[in-house]
């Protein structure tokens, strides 16, 4: 995990491969000599995170013994909640088992994981009850993703100035600053719509907004309308060609 302190990252290629989502090249590129014992379970980590992106539950269940390091069984928590829904109750218990640890509970991995099940159940603040305080990049970057969920682009852009004045060339920092503005440029429908409406009101046609919700809501209601006014108009001009 992208820890926040200085020193040499043997992991910084397999990382990154992670983050931007070639989940394969991450696995085949995973054999990284003189890996000190921290290392070699954060890559391990990374290698089965990577399974579970692919889709991979069964093989990351069988793969983690109950003699792994914490951040493993945590990830193996979260193949075992991604792989049977049916049973993501006892699943999700088993988490908060190790969530009211105190060792376990503090672990970066098993915060992160936490988090991660907790935004797929909707619950947002328990997940950040266990993320906020971040501490990784991971978990700011997670943080941005929940904050952006429950629709609140003003707590996600403090995550991501945190995240900007560690490291702003960070991949997760780029990555972050990428969902944040898609999620504040992704126009809302009725807000496009009122905007047209609008301007025209006040004498200022403004055809940028109609194309907009044209673009992104060809099938809202004032697209259509606009549409069938074009028609009457072409039809029109037609009958006095």
């Amino acid at each position: 995990m992208a820890s926040m302190a200085a020193g040499p990252d043997h992991l910084f290629n397999l990382r990154n491969s992670f983050y931007l989502g070639a989940y394969q090249a991450a696995i085949n590129n995973s054999e990284i000599p003189n890996l000190s014992q921290e290392d070699i379970v954060e890559r391990d980590c990374l290698v089965h995170r990577s399974y579970i992106a692919l889709g991979s539950y069964q093989l990351v269940i069988n793969e983690i013994d109950e003699a792994a390091a914490t951040p493993l069984q945590a990830v193996k928590l979260l193949a075992m909640y991604l792989s049977s829904p049916e049973n993501k109750e006892s699943t999700i218990a088993s988490l908060r088992e190790w969530l009211a640890d105190p060792t376990a509970g503090s672990n970066a991995t098993v915060r992160l994981i936490a988090g991660t099940i907790f935004m797929h159940e909707e619950d947002y603040s328990e997940a950040l009850k266990h993320t906020h305080s971040g501490g990784t990049m991971d978990l700011h970057a997670l943080n941005v993703q929940i904050f952006i969920k429950m629709h609140r682009s003003d707590y996600a852009e403090k995550q991501l100035r945190v995240m900007q004045q560690f490291d702003e060339d960070h991949t997760l920092t780029q990555l972050a600053s990428a969902w944040l503005n898609l999620a504040v440029d992704a126009k809302d429908p009725e807000t496009l719509a009122n905007l047209v409406v609008c301007s025209i009101h006040v004498g200022k046609p403004s055809p940028r907004y109609l194309s907009q919700l044209k673009l992104s809501h060809p099938e809202h209601v004032l697209v259509k309308r606009a549409a069938s006014a074009e028609d009457n108009l072409e039809r029109a001009l037609q009958s006095f060609a």
